[in-house]
């Protein structure tokens, strides 16, 4: 089967068939629950949030331009949304050894400890972006999970890709410092 544009569904809805916009929810519903569960922390607040995000979506559709692709539009709103919904819960993020960072090595990933099996990695990775703000969890996770190019991470975020580039940059020694820290912590408990 012909797998329709999504620019075809929009035009659909806004020329008044209202049930096409239900193929764009099906289409992007999984991927901006995705994204705002990993902002949020919590799948029932998530799930709340993707319906507003695709009613939202829904009001506003006649302002998609078509300047950027409908996916990165939606997630955008996601982004938005979550953000929002984060900071209204005013919720408190671990700050990060600053010294620490200064002396992040260039190739991060060769320094961790040969002991850790890739579990004990896992888990310390997962860990560590939990400590993460929703923002920079959203960025690292459309990066390296979602494989979005800069370029794209940049409209949902609302920055330049140069900021973009910085930001994902820092918040990898950032996390390469809290998970150097909890092998070293697993290094003298264990």
């Amino acid at each position: 089967m012909e797998r329709l544009s999504d620019n075809y569904y929009v035009e659909k809805v806004r020329s008044g068939e209202t049930g096409c916009f239900a193929s764009l929810l099906e289409r992007y519903s999984v991927q901006v629950f995705s994204l705002i569960v990993k902002m949020v922390g919590n799948r029932e607040d998530a799930e709340e949030l993707t319906q507003d995000v695709f009613v939202k979506a829904y009001g506003s559709l006649a302002s998609f331009r078509g300047e950027s692709s409908f996916s990165t539009w939606i997630y955008r709103i996601a982004y938005n949304m979550a953000v929002s919904a984060v900071r209204k819960k005013k919720t408190v993020f671990i700050p990060v050894d600053e010294d620490r960072m200064e002396n992040v090595p260039d190739e991060p990933e060769e320094a961790f400890s040969e002991t850790a099996g890739p579990e004990v990695r896992l888990m310390n990775l997962n860990r560590a972006l939990e400590r993460l703000s929703p923002e920079e969890r959203a960025m690292i996770m459309l990066f390296y999970k979602d494989n979005k190019p800069m370029e794209e991470i940049a409209v949902i975020a609302g920055l330049t890709e140069s900021n973009v580039k910085t930001k994902i940059f820092r918040i990898r020694k950032k996390l390469w410092v809290w998970i150097k820290a909890m092998e070293e912590q697993q290094d003298e408990a264990g």
